[in-house]
């Protein structure tokens, strides 16, 4: 529990251990999530709720979150898988028809999930570019909050006009859905709940393929485990937590006064919790939770917080370890040679970012090894 200096003239805690953020994350009557009630901050907030699970209160919440959840199950998912495979069969395709080296990010890491999300939303192959494009800015710390807010604003105008077309005509996909079991709810509304779901999809699970291949590309025995059907689901949870590749959780607006970790938050704080520190335990840490003596949770556990925790917690999980375990098996049963193309110390991270990942990751596919 760490004061950071005043934010225009707000109290600003940052939580980083794995006990105080799960205390936060669960504490839904004390904590708001709603950007309206930090207006006061910056006259860049809005002034009207954005939409989208991550950023609004019960009991708008709990509706939309079940109007979303029967389509997140395993169940429901499990209609996805062959798309799935698929799409990742596709680009792993069209990587090797591509000049080499190829980068990984542009096409691997980001047409897979985008053209994921596409599939379940129902929307048009022809926004994937624009979706992209938007989807990177609003992350983007350095562009500043306006550049941030309006990428959100011109991604929510868009799916406001697919969110209309489906009111006349409702497809198969998610859009759809939503229009029919939201027929009360206003296309602003229902174009915030689509962004979420699409946002959540796509510079997320982009980082984690882009890092975990990365990682894997140092790691001779994490290489073996990713080609097996036996491991590859925990060491999708292992790369999860040990990244966390969204680093921050949504910012908590204290509804009332509330003690955590022995600290007392004043009404009209805001919380920040860091999600990144909060998976990487210390040994006393991971003790005292019954985790083991090593740093981080055990691998292949679950309880990590990658995703989040309490009611705000990413429903998309579930997808997202299914596109990862897919794609990281894929890959290195495809291309067993792969390698970097050029020296990792020249590897362009993304700079200030509320999502981890790299701007490119150059490989050779090993085609030409004997």
């Amino acid at each position: 529990m760490t004061r950071v200096p005043l934010l225009f003239g707000t109290s600003v805690w940052l939580v980083s251990g794995p006990a105080e953020v799960r205390e936060v994350l669960s504490a839904k009557e004390a904590f708001s999530n709603d950007l309206t009630r930090l207006r006061h901050i910056s006259p860049a907030l809005p002034d009207q709720a954005l939409g989208g699970l991550g950023m609004c209160d019960p009991p708008l919440h709990t509706r939309m979150r079940q109007m979303l959840a029967p389509e997140f199950t395993a169940r429901g998912l499990r209609r996805l898988e062959p798309a799935i495979r698929d799409i990742v069969a596709e680009q792993l395709d069209l990587m090797a028809a591509a000049p080499q080296p190829v980068d990984l990010v542009r096409t691997f890491a980001w047409p897979v999930p985008a053209r994921t999300i596409c599939e379940l939303l129902g929307v048009p192959a022809a926004d994937l570019d624009t979706f992209r494009r938007l989807s990177t800015r609003r992350f983007d710390i350095i562009a500043g909050l306006d550049a941030q807010l309006g990428a959100v604003s011109s991604a929510q105008l868009r799916l406001e006009r697919l969110i209309a077309d489906e009111r006349r005509k409702p497809g198969s996909g998610l859009l759809g859905t939503l229009v029919t079991r939201g027929a009360d709810l206003d296309d602003r509304t229902l174009a915030g709940l689509a962004d979420g779901v699409l946002t959540g999809g796509l510079e997320t699970s982009a980082g984690m393929i882009t890092l975990g291949t990365l990682l894997l590309l140092r790691d001779p025995t994490a290489r073996e485990r990713a080609t097996d059907g036996r491991t590859v689901g925990a060491l999708t949870e292992e790369l999860l937590r040990d990244l966390s590749v969204v680093q921050v959780a949504f910012p908590r607006y204290a509804l009332t006064d509330v003690e955590i970790g022995n600290h007392q938050i004043s009404k009209g704080d805001v919380v920040l919790c860091s999600l990144l520190r909060a998976n990487r335990r210390t040994d006393a840490e991971a003790g005292a939770a019954g985790t083991g003596t090593g740093t981080g949770a055990p691998r292949g556990d679950r309880r990590h917080m990658a995703f989040g925790h309490g009611a705000h917690r990413c429903l998309g999980a579930e997808l997202a370890r299914m596109e990862l375990r897919i794609a990281y098996q894929a890959l290195f049963e495809r291309y067993p040679r792969m390698r970097l193309a050029i020296d990792e110390r020249e590897l362009p991270f993304h700079g200030l970012a509320m999502v981890y990942g790299l701007q490119r990751l150059p490989v050779d596919l090993g085609l030409c090894d004997s």
